[in-house]
């Protein structure tokens, strides 16, 4: 995939959300981080039905996983709405991804140049990167 140069990297996964911007161009990138907001949701997913009694359970860590994702979302929303982010390819796992769909404005929706849905958090910039080019 050609990323164009300057454009943002959101890379989510629920639980933590990288923002990385391409110093590179075309079909090669190079990924540098440039924040890593911290992003809770609270209760924007509308997941409040996936849970039961037990704080412990995976239907609450599915809710805020997914809580997250709409938070992250938001912030994106709002990034783009103040034109920090003009061109953003998204990098979320399956669910994830989904659910940030769902919350995206109209901006942001024009902003995405791409999505990629792989789970890479814990990767360094340069294997993004290198799976970004495959892509």
């Amino acid at each position: 995939m050609q990323l164009p140069a300057n454009a943002h990297v959101a890379v989510v996964d629920g639980e933590r959300f990288l923002l990385m911007r391409n110093r590179g161009a075309g079909l090669a990138p190079e990924l540098e981080l440039e924040a890593e907001p911290e992003v809770e949701g609270f209760g924007e997913s509308g997941a409040s039905g996936h849970h039961d009694t037990d704080a412990k359970s995976d239907a609450w860590r599915t809710q805020d996983k997914l809580d997250h994702a709409a938070g992250v979302a938001g912030w994106l929303n709002r990034a783009v709405d103040q034109n920090r982010i003009e061109q953003l390819l998204v990098v979320a796992d399956p669910d994830t991804l989904g659910e940030m769909r769902r919350h995206y404005g109209k901006g942001t929706q024009a902003a995405i140049v791409g999505e990629l849905d792989k789970l890479l958090t814990g990767m360094p910039g340069p294997d993004i990167a290198r799976v970004i080019e495959a892509a």
